[in-house]
């Protein structure tokens, strides 16, 4: 067995790399007080990943709780229906199967029989990324399906790279352990190796789900470690629709979701009954939405984290809902947590924090609380040595507004602590009143005649065939006909314009891509949409999900998402849509055509024009409106997934998120935006922008060259100028003032930030300008406030690398130096006005 720390060492660890090693990006690394701290906490928690069976034999006892169980006659699923023809373009192997159905592999779902190594080779079948032996690829993605039925299993399902596990949403699948059940999870996404290591790093596990399972732990003995899902995961992942049952007898040590390490991340709709902890937490940043919790102990311990942002949590008859206090109040290892439109029941502590006026890190436990409905809590927030941060009732309250940290109106920095005015919600945001949300669509009950198959209707999906009339033929019929789109897993290479037309639905499978290609996207004068949803003008609603858009070679060019739809009544969505732009196969974007070149000043040297990417990943455009996007990251590769050693490239892209949007009623749940040149997202002459925990990452080549180049300023785009003011905006000559913006907001109002992580861990490859205790050197500044602004608030925003956290009309407000927390800088309130 690997000693203590090294099997949990990655709670404490971060995302920067470490100096002078450039060939592995985010490679981890230890913050010493967080390790100190998180240290503490491994005796307690070492016996879930070492779990190798049960510890007694009593059966798990659970209370009377609402109880979930399979549909007696379930009813068919179109995905298990529909003809199965998806391919991966660029794997050698041209049989390579994509879609797996667990039956076919040998799983009966009987509750009887041990499916354990059927569902795990229909998971690895095919020559697949395994643990162990491959840190990433694109070329075997996977769909491992799971029919209605018990599935009865022994030891852990071991997850590979990029894959989606999907069961059928119209009577939920078991997966229930044995009795004597072995292995750290139900499903174990990250598989421990020899000597304590993650199988694949944390912070570059792409591209993957879970959803529509049942994970029940209770025929395990209540006093063993036992785990339902290990889920240490990064951006573009998802778990939706899961639910854990787990012993609630007394002394239970169960745990429903187990994430140690990680750059997540979203998840939804997630019910939780019983356990120690229904999820145990120690992860950078995630959104969490529309989560329940039953009978735990602890609702959410959150170990370890650098901004967190919970909406629309129920938690139900538990000791304490969300444990934040670790490290204590000498050195406390939780960055930041917003926790919005949810509610506590019958719960004796709400929040439990070491956070108070002299803790430290000062800006640890930072945490903010906005329309949260307490029943029977009797303290809402605990602070160190039990001492009360906020009185609870025992009746029935609502919390309008609380927070502890730093706060910024807009001048600071003030440590608070105690009731605050919420931020003011435009109605057209609100839905119930909470802030309007929508699930990813699933069309359960959608017969499978009403979907209409890419490859069936005459497009290729290999990655060479110009797709672009077949897809274009497909989608309009599609809209006409009130079909939905189905996009066989595959690489669709377009080579103009794909149009999207109002009421219309794409689903993908396997992230299913859109890839730009030829002289038609080159021309970074003329730019061109790859996809184009609706025209200036057109209304309606669109559904789209589960894909990704990308580019190939030299596309100067693209954009590759261009909305313009304006949507009446309900919002049109993007859920689980992506953009990559470079490091994949058949990117022509890789190692050997995009090297990074630290050493070769640019200018005077070119920029590679065959690097040259994109010129904007998406436009959200002044016709728009009503639009609501969820888990959708727009990201410029900074390494090649399909290279062996995760090496890193230089590609280069203009502009990330794009919002003018004149009406606006926007919603951006989970989104991040990375390593775009000159921002990752920009809001111009807009308003009513919902942000829940957005996160950014800047371009790791700058300043070489910095953000003015190879793109030039376009008036037009309001693209910034990177013009450095008068002796530097933050007095400190030493750092960059020409690197990309993580968020860029003009002219615009009620733009309201709930959680926000703009992180630049880079300069010209080195991260001496971000490591602890270096003086924040990478940049200036990244966030930029400009022109006439009303309502633009902002809770919990953490920033790394920057020695300005917020400048307003080229001024800086705020200094890192002022608001240190566990490895960002943290404000925990921010009012522009």
């Amino acid at each position: 067995m690997p000693s203590i720390w090294s099997v949990l060492a990655l709670f404490a660890l971060t995302s920067s790399a470490a100096a002078d090693d450039s060939l592995v990006p985010r490679r981890l690394k230890p913050i010493p007080f967080i390790e100190s701290a998180v240290h503490s906490l491994l005796t307690e928690f070492v016996h879930y990943p070492a779990y190798q069976g049960p510890t007694g034999t009593a059966t798990a006892a659970t209370k009377s709780t609402p109880t979930v169980s399979a549909t007696p006659t379930p009813a068919s699923y179109w995905l298990e229906q529909v003809k199965h023809q998806g391919i991966s373009a660029f794997n050698p192997d041209k049989g390579y199967q994509v879609f797996r159905n667990v039956k076919d592999f040998g799983a009966k779902g009987d509750g009887v029989t041990d499916d354990t190594a059927a569902i795990n080779l229909a998971v690895s079948s095919g020559n697949r990324c395994a643990p162990g032996s491959c840190q990433s690829t694109t070329i075997t993605p996977a769909i491992v399906y799971f029919p209605a039925g018990t599935y009865l299993i022994s030891s852990s399902i071991i997850d590979y790279y990029y894959t989606q596990i999907i069961g059928n949403p119209n009577s939920l699948p078991v997966l229930k352990a044995t009795p004597g059940f072995t292995g750290f999870g139900l499903i174990d996404g990250d598989q421990y190796q020899p000597g304590g290591v993650l199988a694949y790093g944390a912070t570059n596990v792409f591209y993957r789900q879970i959803r529509n399972l049942i994970f029940d732990l209770t025929s395990i003995p209540s006093s063993s470690t036992a785990t339902g899902v290990h889920w240490p995961t990064s951006q573009a992942t998802s778990l939706q629709n899961v639910i854990f049952k787990m012993s609630d007898a007394p002394g239970t040590q169960h745990t429903g979701l187990f994430i140690e390490s990680g750059s997540g991340g979203f998840m939804t709709d997630i019910i939780f009954y019983g356990g120690l902890q229904g999820a145990l937490f120690a992860n950078q940043q995630f959104t969490m939405r529309n989560m329940t919790f039953y009978n735990a102990v602890t609702a959410m311990n959150i170990v370890f984290d650098w901004g967190w942002t919970f909406k629309s949590i129920a938690i139900n008859n538990c000791s304490v809902g969300v444990d934040m206090s670790s490290g204590g109040p000498t050195a406390q290892s939780v960055g930041s947590v917003t926790f919005i439109d949810s509610s506590i029941t019958n719960t004796p502590i709400g929040f439990k924090t070491a956070h108070d006026a002299t803790s430290q890190p000062p800006t640890a436990g930072s945490l903010i609380l906005e329309n949260v409905q307490l029943s029977n809590v009797p303290v809402a927030v605990q602070g160190p040595g039990g001492t009360t941060n906020l009185a609870g009732t025992t009746s029935t309250t609502t919390v309008a507004g609380y927070g502890q940290g730093h706060s910024y109106t807009p001048n600071g920095p003030i440590n608070f602590q105690g009731t605050i005015t919420p931020f003011s919600r435009p109605g057209s945001l609100v839905s119930g009143g909470k802030f309007y949300e929508r699930s990813k669509p699933q069309y359960a009950t959608t017969p499978v005649s009403q979907f209409s198959s890419t490859r069936s209707g005459g497009a290729k999906g290999d990655g060479a065939t110009d797709d672009t009339a077949a897809l274009q033929r497909i989608i309009l019929f599609a809209a006409f006909t009130g079909k939905v789109v189905f996009f066989d897993a595959g690489t669709y290479k377009v080579t103009r314009t794909l149009y999207i037309p109002q009421n219309s639905k794409l689903v993908g499978e396997s992230y299913s891509v859109i890839m730009s290609s030829g002289n038609f996207f080159a021309n970074i004068n003329f730019p061109q949409p790859v996809v184009r949803v609706g025209l200036p003008g057109e209304s309606g609603t669109i559904e789209w999900s589960d894909m990704i858009v990308s580019t190939q070679g030299a596309q100067a060019g693209a954009i590759l998402i261009e909305w313009n739809l304006a949507s009446d009544g309900t919002p049109s969505g993007m859920w689980d849509v992506h953009t990559r732009i470079g490091g994949f196969e058949g990117s022509n974007l890789q190692v050997p055509q995009c090297p990074t070149t630290p050493t070769v000043s640019t200018p005077p040297a070119p920029v590679k024009s065959s690097c040259i990417a994109a010129y904007l990943s998406m436009h959200v455009t002044k016709t728009a409106s009503n639009l609501y996007l969820e888990n959708v990251w727009l990201w410029t590769a900074d390494h090649d997934l399909d290279d062996p050693s995760s090496t890193q490239i230089t590609v280069y892209t203009g502009r990330g998120l794009y919002i003018e949007s004149l009406a606006g009623t926007i919603w951006l749940v989970g989104t991040a935006v990375e390593h775009h040149s000159k921002y990752q997202y920009q809001l111009a002459n807009t308003k009513n922008v919902f942000m829940g925990q957005i996160q950014t990452e800047t371009a790791y080549y700058q300043p070489n060259p910095n953000a003015t180049v190879p793109f030039p300023a376009v008036a037009a785009l309001n693209d910034p100028t990177f013009t450095a003011p008068p002796g530097n905006a933050t007095g400190n000559a030493t750092v960059n003032s020409a690197d990309g913006w993580g968020l860029r907001v003009l002219n615009s109002q009620s733009i309201l930030v709930y959680g926000a992580g703009l992180y630049s861990f880079f300069d010209n490859y080195s991260t001496m300008c971000s490591n602890a205790g270096g003086g924040e050197t990478c940049q200036t500044a990244i966030f930029d406030l400009e022109g006439s602004l009303r309502n633009v608030d902002v809770y919990n925003l953490n920033t790394i690398g920057a020695t300005s956290m917020i400048n307003r009309n080229g001024v800086s407000l705020a200094s890192y130096a002022d608001n240190i927390n566990v490895f960002p800088d943290t404000i925990a309130l921010f009012r522009n006005d």
